[in-house]
């Protein structure tokens, strides 16, 4: 008797409900911010190291350097630093797509940006930066990327034509202006990056976000900016999950991105 009288209680059907309105507010909040905030992204180069490593899985922040909005006032916009580390789609198009990369941004709207020796030179002050790799020493000297722009880049591979072509229009003296609205950024790794160099200037809006922190790192085989064959991403997949204990780099776990 006492079971008919609780099955037919109403609190119980009103706790019921209340339960599944409540798991499924909480999936719509999270479905709202893994595809608005935050953001899941894969280093397949070293252009970005020691700062990131090939394996690592970062979180990419998608709101804080978004583009503000009258709607979503409460947000943290802010506009995109000197240094900021950046996710961003490639400003050309290449297999039909747009590709993501990530690199640190060097120079803002205004600025003047030249290399000499692989130092840069921003607005005519040679920058100190504690996050550049060294140089590979087996390397062959590039007078392309270390003295950037001071070589032609017609004999340089790699060089996209439409950079290549644009490259004397936004030169005054032996810099590189950077245009309102565009940004030039490169990698960590210099000698070993195709970065803003190769292909020109970013557009603001096509700025994805910024890694915070890099939440899994995994031992993987290096993959090339411009290598994104649906086999190699399979092979590194498949890679990841029969190697997850021994090639993961714990001690990377939750490391911050700066």
């Amino acid at each position: 008797m006492a079971e008919r009288q609780a099955a037919k209680d109403p609190r119980v059907s009103e706790s019921g409900l209340s339960f599944i309105a409540s798991y499924l507010t909480l999936a719509a909040v999270w479905l709202f911010v893994i595809t608005y905030v935050f953001q899941n992204f894969f280093i397949p180069s070293s252009s970005m190291a020691s700062t990131l490593l090939v394996g690592d899985h970062v979180l990419v922040e998608r709101e804080m350097l978004a583009p503000a909005t009258k709607g979503a006032s409460f947000l943290p916009y802010r506009e995109v630093k000197r240094g900021d580390v950046i996710v961003f789609y490639k400003p050309l198009e290449e297999n039909g797509s747009h590709m993501p990369l990530v690199k640190r941004v060097i120079a803002i709207p205004g600025d003047r940006i030249h290399l000499r020796n692989g130092v840069v030179f921003l607005n005519g002050v040679a920058q100190s930066e504690a996050y550049v790799a060294k140089p590979d020493p087996n390397r062959p000297y590039d007078s392309y990327v270390n003295d950037f722009p001071s070589v032609t880049a017609d004999t340089e591979p790699g060089v996209s034509a439409q950079w290549s072509l644009a490259i004397p229009s936004a030169m005054e003296g032996e810099d590189i202006v950077v245009p309102p609205g565009k940004y030039f950024a490169m990698g960590d790794n210099r000698t070993n990056s195709l970065d803003s160099r190769y292909w020109g200037f970013v557009p603001r809006e096509n700025i994805i976000g910024r890694p915070l922190l890099v939440y899994w790192s995994i031992n993987v085989r290096e993959v090339s900016d411009t290598d994104v064959a649906l086999t190699a991403q399979a092979q590194s997949t498949v890679h990841e999950l029969l190697h997850f204990f021994s090639d993961t780099r714990w001690s990377r776990t939750l490391h911050r991105v700066q």
